[in-house]
């Protein structure tokens, strides 16, 4: 999802500066010209952050920044501004032609390829507003779904190895090739269109899990043929599958319900055993974002267009290169929504084999976390066409908001927030006046490189301690493991509780893993 290890950017930065403004400026930091992974232009800059409220913290307005930027944070949880530039990268994103509001950073905000992990910015596309692939990310739609169950956990305990093990054994994993449905080229262009609608149409998986999908499973304007042929053959052996980094298939127990009410809307009750997804386009995506980037980085000057990081490359949403990034961006989530809706089914398909006479799984919902998309959003008092990037966030829609499934329009949209291994994981429904246009965090959010991730503990130790916290886990290998170990990222626990705080989103239920496949 873009990462970069943060103490390889602590190398780069330049001097660190406490500052005290009226005793509520918290910190800042210079950047030498030049400096960052991102090849940071221009002179030093100085950023100031103003503590507004123990959940919201404001980046002032300077030099060429268009809007403030407003991280939703603890003092605990926000970035370490000595060590890295998460939110020098929050002030950059505040540069964007057209941006509205303000550059939004999520709780779980950390370091990314141009726009910060956990960030989300909006740019008014009749005013000029531009697209980012770096507020989008490499893996294009990246996102999760959580399945229901009637089983309970003492349903699944006795037969929990054999289940892990199945599932293992069915869901390809890891990096490289590795599908549950091999394509033909033209196929390939069906799925590029038609994603989880497509899947389903052809026997994998049921109707009613579109209703339960962002955008009906399938999201308009792609157009395969501004994918490129390498894309398209990165793509053809990787659908129903994981991938690597922190991408996991998890069998979880609800363990908490914190609204009672939504959780009975949404199907959830204490003990009830239940399967979370998180994958996303594979290689397809990360190809589509690495040739779109390279066409924005030579378009920029036609429109006069300068960043204060090259990896914000960017041009007009009304463009023709702006026009071809959404339309393969949107081949990419179709491909991404495609791949989750073949996981279920052998989320499906193994529980069938292992548990019989079990109930099947339902799809409570699927919403994506790397996509920018077209919304209609009122700014100063009137409406307009927003190109809204989320990058490492959710969409968090309230009750009665008309993009939301009928059944589900009164109570709002499922939030899906997984934890990292071995932690709990969230649902929790989108809040009337959330702020970000509607957006939430996506996950708990790295702390630690993955280098640094795999020096603290072998994988044969990782096993066993999760073992003993009653949780089976299989992986693709062993750096895979020790890479995604629970000290590596946030306080999950920490980091909703900022989200509900913060009034973007509300605790619904609690979920704790039983087992885990990592990619």
């Amino acid at each position: 999802m873009g990462y970069r290890p943060t103490e390889v950017i602590g190398e780069v930065l330049g001097l660190y500066d406490r500052l005290t403004a009226a005793g509520t400026l918290r910190a800042g930091w210079r950047t030498a010209e030049g400096g960052g992974m991102g090849a940071h232009k221009g002179a030093a800059s100085r950023i100031g952050l103003i503590e507004e409220s123990p959940w919201r913290w404001r980046i002032e307005r300077t030099g060429a920044m268009r809007v403030p930027g407003i991280v939703f944070a603890s003092a605990e949880l926000l970035p370490d501004v000595a060590g890295d530039r998460t939110l020098q990268q929050v002030a950059d994103v505040a540069t964007l032609p057209g941006i509205v509001g303000a550059s939004y950073a999520m709780p779980d905000v950390h370091w990314g390829y141009g726009f910060p992990i956990g960030g989300v910015a909006a740019t008014d596309v009749d005013a000029g507003g531009v697209v980012s692939p770096g507020g989008v990310g490499f893996d294009i739609s990246c996102g999760v779904r959580l399945l229901t169950s009637n089983a309970t956990s003492g349903d699944v305990t006795t037969h929990l190895a054999a289940l892990m093990d199945e599932l293992s054994r069915s869901v390809p994993k890891g990096m490289g090739p590795g599908a549950m449905w091999e394509l033909s080229d033209r196929r390939l262009g069906l799925v590029l269109t038609g994603g989880a609608v497509y899947a389903v149409e052809q026997g994998h998986g049921v109707a009613r899990d579109l209703e339960r999908c962002e955008d009906g499973g399938v999201l308009a304007g792609a157009d395969p043929n501004v994918v490129s042929e390498r894309a398209r053959s990165r793509g053809l052996h990787q659908v129903g599958s994981l991938g690597s980094g922190n991408h996991f298939l998890e069998v979880q127990v609800v363990d908490r319900i914190l609204d009672p009410s939504v959780a009975q809307a949404f199907g959830l009750r204490v003990g009830q055993v239940c399967v979370m997804i998180h994958s996303g386009s594979r290689g397809l995506g990360h190809q589509i974002c690495t040739d779109q980037v390279r066409q924005m980085e030579g378009a920029m000057g036609r429109y006069g267009i300068e960043v204060p990081d090259r990896q914000l490359a960017c041009v007009p949403v009304h463009s023709p290169e702006g026009t071809a990034y959404m339309a393969a961006m949107a081949a990419a989530a179709n491909y991404g929504r495609a791949n989750r809706q073949l996981l279920s089914q052998a989320a499906r398909a193994a529980f069938a084999a292992r548990l019989p006479g079990a109930p099947g799984l339902d799809l409570l919902y699927d919403v994506s976390h790397n996509l920018a998309k077209l919304e209609e959003h009122e700014i100063d008092g009137r409406r307009r066409t927003l190109c809204v990037h989320r990058k490492g966030a959710t969409r968090a829609l309230p009750p009665g908001h008309a993009d939301l499934p009928a059944d589900l329009a009164a109570v709002g949209q499922p939030v899906l927030v997984p934890g990292s291994m071995g932690t709990a994981s969230y649902v929790l429904v989108g809040e009337p006046g959330g702020e970000a246009f509607h957006s939430a965090c996506h996950g708990a959010g790295r702390t630690m490189s993955r280098t640094k991730a795999r020096k603290m503990t072998s994988a044969a130790e990782l096993r066993k301690e999760l073992r003993a916290m009653g949780i089976e886990v299989r992986s693709a290998t062993r750096h895979g493991l020790t890479e995604e170990a629970p000290y590596a990222y946030k306080d999950v626990d920490a980091v909703v509780e900022t989200v509900e705080r913060a009034g973007l989103a509300r605790r619904v239920a609690r979920l704790v893993p039983l087992g885990v496949v990592k990619g």
